[in-house]
């Protein structure tokens, strides 16, 4: 049985959709004046549709609709496709971070949700996305985007998501392009200073947490032209708690009839006597209906299907985020003007999981009848419970830690020359540093017997321990007692990694009026780029000690307990114990020595890749506008790359260029109804870490009887997309339109991983390597709706609404392999991440001093990743459809102070994963924290 494919979309019947959307508007609209609100002027007129949307940034925004009304106004005067937040006020972003602002974009989806947050960002389902700040690329550390979570919503002004690409934009990024836009000193007349401060209550941490930014910005007239200085600064601390309740993989066992020299209910090894038996790893799994067999020796025999492990994660941890932006404006003149920026954020985190585990795959004691503790899925080969007699169990006590520090440094200036030329160019200097380091230490047993139900009832599995009648006294039922357990397996790593790049641009901008061709833009990048990665690992077997004695440092023993886990929504245990990850990192070089390990004037991270690549990249431009109605913009851009690798002994080097056109066409029926055609070309890159061709092997971790290896592949080529976009959209009020866009994405050379069994070190392994194989489609439509009806009676006045839908249908070749790794099918699966259908509705409120919001969003399920190829389940695994109701308020309480309240995650909803088939191979459960936030903002 394989997943239903989602439904089609025939792109040819799409505008029919968007035309009736249209039609839906409301019919007694009045073609009104378009409005952009300043703080000077609310009711000021909006520019024509050909401006620059840039010159739009600098407006001083107040209020929740005037900033609605104020993204509408950047939308529709851009000459590409772009959606936009901008901030309610100076200080004020509608949201906790940006991430979860940007949830409510039409065509944009979040996913990833933890640590007291949402962390992952993707455009009409790709999260390929090219992220920049005031028009300047950045990153974090090695990697090819950078962390959203960690730019402080703020310091924001504005942010832009382009979904079309002109020639003057960066070429990369098949998603679109996310322009963060801060505040700069000539933004505001004169001085201004706002200063904000929040406090944020984590339901489940039991924490409350400050927010602070402050705003000190002035400007000053003096004999050598105007000048200005901003600073902006920024810290967030978040406490958290995450718990998760999760069903191991899928392995096939034996049922009541086994071949000899095997036991019922044993499980099943891939190969005997040298003939392959099943295989691991298949895109669908293994049949799992009743009856289904495998061979062995010539003949058939019915297996059952069914988990190989149980466990339950507790994490917890502290997370801050300092961040800072200066600027420095000044001009000369009227004709000239120069800017210094320093941007920087930071990221500090400390975690700690307690993780309770245990193997339900055991057969050595399944007593008498084993068969009378196994109940199956009805018409399924598939164990919904067992009772597992003997299980190997233990805790882990994980401390991990992370830190990065980013700096972005930027020079430019710009110049008229003469009436028609003008000039701009800017020196940029960036660096980002990422530490981590993971102490672990378990602590292990064998107890009397683990029962569990994989699934007892949506999806969430329960499971416990029961007691040895035969031992008196002794509480298996009861992780939390220490007495049982005693010192297992240490682990001690570390890694790095680091980025830097200095970027030289130089544009320029002609006004030709040439007939209709009446601008030319023209210009350059170059861009030196640095990655590299390292690390250190080492573990450690079991000492013979018991967890209960062990002490150090005079402290009173290792032992930590959790409690009140799951908040009672599974039967599974509330508390155990586990060594306290605090407490063995403060003792680390005790711990290394009593397992035999390097100590800490020992250690060497050794680095796995370093990686320099230069891109150059000019880009030709035209504007043009015709007497009827139609405008548009056409261009070249043309990229080279250069790219050297050393990794280990070894080295690589390779070279790719290419040349990228763009149009863009829209027509306006009238000065309120326009239609746009675009067409154009983007690039996404392998990451710096997908290069490097070192493998790394990993042992045997779940009795599976090999162990898994992955490595890089320095070949690998740019994934290549044409992108086509139509859209339909109505300014049919002040503040209020009506839009819709039909898209498609051909992709070319998708990096999807290929598989095969290797031998190394005299043990067998399951190695994973990247490679060009796969293309992919992806069609859409997106819808959206803003809308707040004029002159409504009494108390109703204020009221409106936001609202979007969007639908996707994708799909990928991927490769299928056999065990030697040889091709042998290709199968056609939905792309990572793409949910078929998602929208977004916000009810707002808004009077002179008080405003409100109440806003839900909802994804459907989609593919998320791929399991490790070791087991019998399907590859894909898949993420429950996933959905958020948060609410904001605000008050001014006078014209310099203003009081908010933010909640998030009204509904705690319980995030859940499965294998493919939801109704039999649920996955993973996972509780998040609603929060609760009070702030106070006073500006002067």
């Amino acid at each position: 049985m394989n997943r239903p494919n989602p439904r089609s979309l025939r792109l040819a019947a799409l505008p029919a959709a968007l035309a009736m959307a249209l039609a839906a508007a409301p019919a007694l609209a009045q073609q009104a004046p378009r409005l952009c609100p300043t703080a000077e002027d609310p009711q000021a007129p909006c520019p024509a549709a050909n401006a620059d949307a840039t010159e739009l940034d600098k407006v001083e925004v107040r209020g929740m609709r005037a900033s609605m009304m104020s993204a509408l106004a950047l939308k529709q005067g851009s000459m590409q496709l772009v959606d936009a937040i901008v901030a309610e006020d100076i200080g004020k972003f509608p949201d906790n971070n940006l991430v979860e602002a940007l949830q409510r974009v039409m065509g944009v989806q979040t996913t990833d949700r933890g640590g007291g947050e949402v962390t992952t960002v993707s455009i009409r389902g790709l999260n390929d996305v090219t992220t920049t700040i005031n028009g300047r690329n950045i990153f974090t550390a090695s990697g090819r985007s950078v962390a959203l979570a960690d730019i402080p919503a703020s310091l924001l002004a504005s942010t832009e998501i382009y979904k079309t690409r002109s020639a003057d934009l960066i070429e990369t990024g098949i998603a679109g392009v996310i322009d963060i836009r801060t505040h700069r000193p000539f933004d505001f007349d004169g001085s201004k200073v706002v200063l904000a401060a929040r406090t944020i209550y984590q339901e489940q941490a039991g924490k409350a947490d400050p927010n602070v930014s402050a705003l000190f910005s002035n400007t000053w007239n003096t004999g050598n032209g105007r000048f200005g200085a901003l600073a902006n600064i920024s810290y967030a601390e978040t406490h958290y708690r995450d718990q998760s309740v999760t069903a191991g993989a899928m392995v096939p066992f034996f049922g009541a009839d086994a071949p000899a020299g095997f036991v019922p209910y044993e499980r099943i090894p891939t190969s005997i006597n040298g003939q392959e038996v099943w295989q691991p790893g298949l895109v669908s799994g293994l049949p799992y209906n009743a009856g289904a067999t495998v061979p062995v020796n010539g003949e058939q025999y019915e297996y059952l299907l069914a988990r190989d492990a149980i466990f339950a994660s507790d994490l917890t941890g502290k997370r801050e985020r300092p961040a800072a932006n200066v600027a420095l404006q000044w001009a000369p003149n009227e004709r000239s003007e120069y800017l210094f920026e320093a941007f920087y954020n930071g990221y500090r985190n400390e975690s700690f999981n307690s993780l309770l585990f245990s193997f339900v795959d055991w057969w050595g004691a399944l007593g008498d009848n084993p068969a009378q503790s196994i109940e199956l899925i009805p018409g399924t080969n598939i164990m919904k419970s067992r009772t597992v007699g003997l299980p190997y169990n233990f805790t882990s006590g994980d401390l991990s830690t992370g830190k990065t520090d980013s700096y972005l440094y930027a020079l430019g200036g710009k110049w008229e020359v003469g009436d028609r030329l003008k000039l701009k160019s800017e020196l940029t200097y960036q660096e980002s540093d990422f530490e981590s380091d993971f102490f672990a230490m378990r602590a292990d047993r064998v107890t009397h017997q683990v029962w569990v139900d994989f699934n007892q009832g949506g999806g969430v599995p329960g499971f416990g321990f029961n007691d040895d009648p035969a031992t008196a006294g002794v509480d298996e039922s009861n992780p939390a007692d220490p007495a049982q357990w005693g010192i297992a397996q240490l682990y001690d790593n570390a890694n790095y990694s680091r980025g830097d790049a200095t970027t030289f641009t130089f544009d320029g901008d002609y006004a030709a009026e040439w007939g209709p061709l009446h601008r030319i833009t023209f210009g350059l990048r170059h861009d030196d780029r640095n990655a590299s990665e390292g690390q250190r690992t080492a573990d450690a077997g079991g000492c013979d000690r018991a967890l209960a004695a062990c002490t150090f440092a005079g402290n009173p023993g290792l032992a930590w307990v959790n409690s009140g886990f799951f908040d009672g929504r599974s039967d599974v245990p509330t508390s155990w114990i586990v060594p306290d990850g605090h407490y063995i990192r403060a003792n680390a070089d005790a711990f290394r020595e009593l397992y035999g390990l390097d100590t800490s004037d020992q250690l060497v991270l050794a680095e796995n890749f370093n990686v320099g690549e230069a891109t150059t990249a000019a880009y030709l431009q035209g504007e043009f506008a015709t007497e009827f109605g139609l405008d548009g913009q056409v261009g070249l851009r043309y990229v080279n790359v250069e790219t050297d690798m050393s990794f280990g002994a070894g080295s690589a080097s390779a070279s790719a260029s290419k040349l990228l056109p763009s149009l863009m066409l829209r027509y306006s029926f009238t000065p309120d109804l326009m239609l746009r055609l675009a067409y154009g070309q983007t690039l996404r890159r392998p990451g710096f870490a997908q290069l490097n061709p070192n493998i790394i092997y990993v042992e045997d971790v779940t009795n599976i009887g090999y162990g898994t290896a992955s490595g890089g592949n320095p070949n690998l080529k740019p994934t290549e997309s044409k992108n086509y976009d139509l859209s339909l959209e109505w300014y049919f009020a002040p503040g209020s339109a009506i839009y819709g866009t039909v898209f498609r994405r051909d992709i070319e050379g998708m990096v999807t991983d290929f598989r095969r069994r290797v031998t190394w070190d005299n043990y067998d392994y399951i190695l994973t390597q990247p490679d060009n194989a796969s293309n992919g489609k992806l069609e859409g439509l997106e819808l959206g709706l803003v809308y707040f009806p004029e002159n409504l009676p009494g108390l109703l006045d204020g009221f409106g609404v936001q609202a979007s839908y969007t639908a996707l249908d994708s799909s990928q070749d991927i490769p299928v392999t056999n065990s030697a790794g040889e091709v042998v099918a290709t199968q056609s699966t939905p792309m990572f991440g793409i949910s078929d259908s998602s929208y977004s509705v916000v009810l707002a409120y808004e009077r002179s001093r008080f405003s409100a919001r109440l806003s839900y969003v909802w994804r459907d399920d989609f593919l998320h990743h791929y399991e490790a190829a070791l087991f019998a389940n399907p590859l894909g695994v898949y993420f429950n459809a996933e959905n958020s109701m948060d609410f904001q308020l605000s008050y001014d309480a006078s014209d310099d102070w203003t009081v908010t309240f933010d909640a998030t995650n009204l509904t705690n909803e319980l995030y859940q994963s499965y294998y493919q088939y939801p109704s039999t191979h649920n996955f993973g459960s996972a509780l998040y924290s609603r929060t609760f936030a009070l702030g106070l903002r006073y500006r002067f």
